[in-house]
């Protein structure tokens, strides 16, 4: 157990880092963007090539960063039953959902993406656009990503099966506890709070009001 932590804690730094790097792409994306406009613009020229290439950052950043996004656990889910199920059975699921949909899915997506690249790649196939990109380099892009997608769920896989067999902490208590102090509080409800102790603004060494028969004396 302790080889396969390693191996997936060799992952997590992998695709840590790629997400960390792709993050510069979204930047000059931009900066492309913004500097075709004004040249559009002020210029009246324009270029399919800094049109395309804008595109083919953006898809490159969404699925790059596919693995980096399972790492974080920011990929967007439907949690109707995950938050209250105990934390060793959502694990079971976690696994299951990764061994019988996720990595069939980017297995498939893999090849099917990698005989898109190579196809390309060999006819050198090219923009029909006037001045258009040579198209492979984004078709590459198809299954590195999911090959970096498949790893971390291999990953996600291995330090579930470790939080079960006791080996670890619980790799999705992180995302789902986020909720628990909300949902905890509207449980107790304010009077839970007051019962504790004496109200804001108060102490226990203040004397009670003054009655009507205080006054007189």
């Amino acid at each position: 157990m302790k080889a396969l932590l390693a191996v997936s804690g060799a992952i997590d730094r992998l695709n840590g880092q790629i997400g960390r790097w792709v993050l510069w792409l979204i930047l000059a994306s931009t900066l492309i963007s913004a500097g075709n406009a004004t040249v559009r613009k002020a210029f009246n020229m324009s270029s399919n090539a800094l049109l395309e290439i804008q595109w083919y950052l953006y898809a490159a950043v969404f699925v790059l960063a596919a693995g980096y996004t399972l790492l974080r656990d920011e990929h967007v889910r439907i949690d109707v039953l995950g938050a209250r199920l105990p934390p060793r059975v959502r694990a079971i699921v976690d696994i299951l959902g990764t061994l019988f949909f996720l990595l069939p899915f980017v297995a498939l997506i893999t090849v099917l993406g990698w005989r898109f690249f190579w196809r390309a790649f060999v006819s050198g196939e090219m923009s029909s656009n006037f001045d258009g990109l040579i198209r492979w380099p984004i078709y590459l892009v198809i299954p590195v990503g999911f090959t970096l997608l498949g790893l971390q769920g291999v990953s996600e896989a291995i330090k579930r099966i470790a939080f079960i067999a006791g080996y670890g902490p619980d790799p999705g208590a992180s995302a789902h506890d986020d909720r628990q102090p909300a949902e905890g509080q509207d449980a107790a409800g304010p009077d839970e709070d007051q019962r504790d102790g004496p109200p804001t603004g108060t102490t226990d060494n203040q004397a009670p009001p003054a009655g009507p028969g205080d006054r007189h004396r």
